[in-house]
């Protein structure tokens, strides 16, 4: 009996490490390669994307909308955030640029 005590708990803790991140994750990435000399420039332009249920999807997430929707000429640097609950029941993607 001892033995299938220390099983459950070795499965309990295997499925906790395997799930981690599922509930609730929320991140944000750069896209540079060179972080030390990045100029951002004056204007700021946000762009996303939205889904539900894994069945539904819109919004547009590319460089072109945040550069618009920022009203910038020239792009400098862009970040993507991520924001997902639930395995992705429900999902946000942005794109953010920065530049002039």
């Amino acid at each position: 009996m001892h033995s299938f005590k220390n099983w459950t708990w070795l499965v309990v803790v295997i499925i906790g490490i395997s799930l981690t991140g599922c509930a609730y994750v929320h991140t944000k990435t750069p896209f540079d390669t060179n972080l030390n000399n990045t100029d951002l420039g004056t204007k700021v332009g946000i762009a996303e994307t939205r889904s539900v249920l894994w069945l539904v999807a819109w919004g547009d997430a590319s460089y072109e909308a945040a550069a618009r929707n920022g009203d910038i000429k020239v792009l400098k640097h862009a970040d993507q955030e991520t924001f997902q609950v639930l395995l992705g029941l429900y999902t946000r993607i942005r794109v953010i640029v920065y530049g002039d």
